[in-house]
């Protein structure tokens, strides 16, 4: 079994729990930590803060990089969960959002699954309470056919909440967290009764760029936040070092053997993925036209993995062009009328007339016939 993974049922999970697959790194600043805590957190914000942005601990422990991009966003987003301001981390999609609460989670509470995940079908059930009917028709409303929420839940308990997408909620639903977040009250009107929360309790949610304009926060409700922005990595160095770390991690718990040098296409990807986000060239030489996709840090990671995949399977376990081509053009091309005509210019005045890039061309000229 790899390291960090866990049984259910007899059957290794395909992809553990921030707590459960980072076990040993929480055990160790658990353990070396001897900061103030707030009240039910596992660690202190000092040591939140190393968990998600890396580093070595004074017996050598080496703890891996959650969140590879500016520190003071990971210190004012652990000193938000620190106060009672609920934390909205913002930002376009594939920024890691998703990710960070998670760690986020981990990290402070133990438990990363007290989740809410936003849909345009979300209830006000999901977030407040619902109710066993089977219970309710038979013995009448009463606590025991009462089904608790993530948030009701964390409130009783102390622990940190999660709302995913809070913006693809409909408004209505989005509101019931006001009295939450404002009174840290949960009114049970059909019993006359209430849940408080308790210390350590708090609210992390996020929301993506893309959707501003589809249910946006009434002003009362985004006053209960402090919004942290989670940007776009700031080079491509720094892009290309996220997604070879995801890669590997990826592929370890997929049993995909690593590819012995794979970092030229993956600069590859990374690159066209930036200038046609950007509609610039990295020299800053060519315009381009963007697409309609967002092409994220995260879509990157997605492409590669499945390239690796590819040349595991079907090839000789070196990631080439040829591995990854089909995958670039699958995240660039969203709309076959608009993304066709952008991807074909890019893919003939740049990439074609790029310096060692003749292997890459002729691979997307292939898949893109």
């Amino acid at each position: 079994m790899s390291a960090g993974a866990v049984q259910t049922s007899g059957t290794e999970v395909l992809r553990p729990h921030a707590e459960h697959a980072f076990a040993a790194e929480l055990a160790a600043l658990a353990a070396q930590d001897d900061r103030p805590r707030p009240d039910r957190w596992r660690l202190s914000p000092w040591a939140v803060a190393l968990y998600l942005r890396g580093g070595t601990l004074p017996d050598g422990m080496v703890i891996t990089p959650k969140y590879v991009g500016p520190r003071r966003v990971v210190e004012v987003a652990v000193s938000t969960l620190a106060t009672d301001r609920a934390l909205l981390l913002l930002g376009l999609p594939g920024t890691a959002k998703t990710w960070v609460s998670e760690h986020l989670a981990a990290a402070v509470s133990g438990d990363s699954t007290l989740l809410v995940q936003g849909t345009a079908g979300t209830p006000e059930e999901a977030i407040r309470y619902g109710w066993n009917y089977a219970q309710l028709l038979a013995h009448g409303p009463d606590r025991d056919a009462l089904v608790p929420s993530p948030v009701m839940r964390a409130m009783a308990e102390g622990m940190t909440a999660r709302v995913e997408e809070l913006t693809r909620i409909p408004a209505d639903v989005q509101d019931t967290l006001i009295t939450i977040l404002s009174e840290k009250t949960l009114p049970i009107p059909e019993l006359g009764q209430e849940v408080q929360a308790v210390r350590g309790f708090n609210l992390i949610a996020t929301a993506n760029d893309r959707d501003r304009g589809v249910n946006e926060l009434s002003s009362a409700l985004r006053r209960r936040f402090n919004t942290v922005v989670l940007p776009l990595p700031e080079s491509a160095e720094a892009e290309v070092a996220i997604v070879t770390r995801r890669v590997d991690q990826i592929g370890r718990s997929l049993d995909l053997p690593s590819a012995p040098d794979g970092t030229d296409e993956i600069r590859r990807v990374v690159t066209v993925f930036r200038e046609l986000r950007d509609g610039l060239t990295s020299d800053g030489r060519t315009k381009v036209k963007s697409p309609s996709g967002t092409l994220s840090t995260a879509e990157a990671i997605s492409v590669v993995t499945g390239g690796l995949a590819l040349s595991a399977h079907f090839g000789d376990g070196v990631l080439r062009p040829g591995d990854v081509a089909a995958g670039v053009l699958g995240a660039v091309v969203r709309d076959p009328g608009t993304d066709r005509v952008v991807w074909q210019e890019y893919l003939e005045t740049v990439v074609r007339e790029r310096d060692g890039w003749q292997d890459f061309y002729r691979a997307c000229r292939e898949v893109s016939a």
